[in-house]
């Protein structure tokens, strides 16, 4: 337990639109991962990066202070400058052993969401973690404090209502939306077609909109969902010559440069000049200022959810007492299954000497009077011999957990 460590940057210390300096492009993520998982003699590691948090979560015996996150980020070479890694460093949060384990249920019950009760995180995270695994990045003990969390989580949202007529990002930003009172039939451009994008897709396509065309880095990603939305499909490039017109685009990648400049919007204007709506999910924003300053637009982005976000913190504060409970239960049972693994990782050996020791009796140390016995005698033996190997490997392994759980 001791050896957990996270290193979080959250939209309580930092402002949304500045969070985005910490994202890192998913096709330099891995690599980046395993040079600090070297450099650092860390043993697990994986990355979280959702519009109002990054997160590093980690297995490891080093001390993690700001000055280790100082060299922690400047090795990770995303190009932030001395400012702004000052400001961030000292307004990052670190925890380590139960402390860290305690925030990562809480983040994954939501708890430290901007919308409280939003379901979307828990399943972030297990994607961040996911991806890490299947690079190798993650091990054994990563492995058991993420069951912990999946555990943790679905008893909250299943026990109290914290999540009960859930208000995320994605559904305030669709209320917003709506609130435009658009024609079923408008144009709408999607850029980025990942879990925000989709979820925010299923709230169109559940209230008929039908006109729409998808673009992403990866074209067979935009196929799919374009598919889904009866739609068409394109890649980012495409943006630039893009002649069709729109009335929304909805717009939430990875990206850590704007997407959408004065010329691709423009462009996507193709002579149109009345009043269009972004819908821009991103951190950072996908939209350049200079649009907004250009052009008549109604913009809607995760920022300006906060207040609303405060309102339902409120509303919901009864549950998250509710919820903590849930939590400190889980800790604690976590707590000891973690001591019944040291027991099980400890004792592993037993199996092994019992048979040396089998081993040595039959083929040395009784060996001449072993020979003298008739087949069924010596059938018998075996019988009397296997059993209480099996009992000897078992007793030992039994009365440890019995001691954790009566000591507990």
């Amino acid at each position: 337990m001791k050896y957990l460590k996270v290193i979080a940057f959250t939209h309580k210390q930092i402002e949304l639109k500045e969070l985005g300096k910490l994202v890192i492009c998913e096709e330099n993520l891995t690599g980046k991962l395993q040079q600090v998982k070297a450099d650092f003699g860390i043993a697990e590691i994986f990355y979280l990066a959702t519009c109002n948090r990054v997160e590093f979560v980690m297995v490891t015996p080093q001390l993690i202070d700001k000055a280790f996150a100082t060299k922690f980020i400047e090795a990770l070479n995303i190009g932030l400058c001395a400012k702004y890694m000052g400001t961030f460093v000292d307004a990052a949060s670190i925890y380590e052993g139960r402390d860290a384990l305690n925030h990562l249920l809480r983040m994954s019950c939501s708890l430290e969401s901007l919308i409280v009760g939003e379901k979307e995180i828990l399943a972030q995270l297990r994607k961040a973690y996911e991806c890490s695994r299947e690079a190798g990045l993650t091990g054994d003990g990563l492995r058991m404090f993420m069951n912990c969390v999946v555990k943790t989580a679905k008893e909250v949202y299943t026990n109290t209502n914290i999540s009960k007529n859930p208000i995320s990002v994605v559904s305030l930003a669709y209320r917003k939306l709506k609130d435009l009172k658009l024609c079923i039939n408008a144009r709408i451009l999607i850029i980025g077609a990942g879990e925000t994008n989709q979820n925010i897709s299923k709230y169109l396509q559940k209230h008929k909109f039908s006109n729409f065309a998808v673009f992403n880095r990866t074209l067979s990603k935009a196929q799919k969902l374009a598919v889904d939305l009866n739609g068409e499909a394109f890649t980012l490039d495409a943006l630039a010559t893009y002649n069709k017109g729109f009335d929304v685009i909805i717009t939430c990648t990875s990206a850590v440069e704007p997407i959408i400049t004065p010329e691709i919007y423009t462009t996507l204007l193709n002579g149109e000049t009345n009043k269009k709506t972004i819908v821009d999910l991103a951190i950072p924003n996908d939209t350049a200022p200079e649009v907004l300053e250009q052009f008549p637009v109604n913009f809607i982005e995760v920022y300006s959810l906060n207040e609303v976000a405060k309102r339902n913190l409120q509303e919901r504060y009864q549950e998250l007492t509710y919820a903590e409970e849930i939590i400190e239960q889980n800790i604690a049972e976590f707590c000891l299954m973690l001591k019944q693994r040291k027991v099980e990782l400890a004792m592993r050996q037993i199996p092994e000497k019992i048979k040396e020791i089998r081993n040595t009796a039959i083929n040395s140390v009784f060996a001449d009077d072993l020979e003298g016995m008739d087949a069924h005698s010596r059938e018998i033996l075996e019988k009397v011999i296997n059993y209480m190997e099996k009992k000897y490997i078992s007793v030992p392994m039994v009365m440890a957990k019995d001691i954790l759980i009566n000591n507990n």
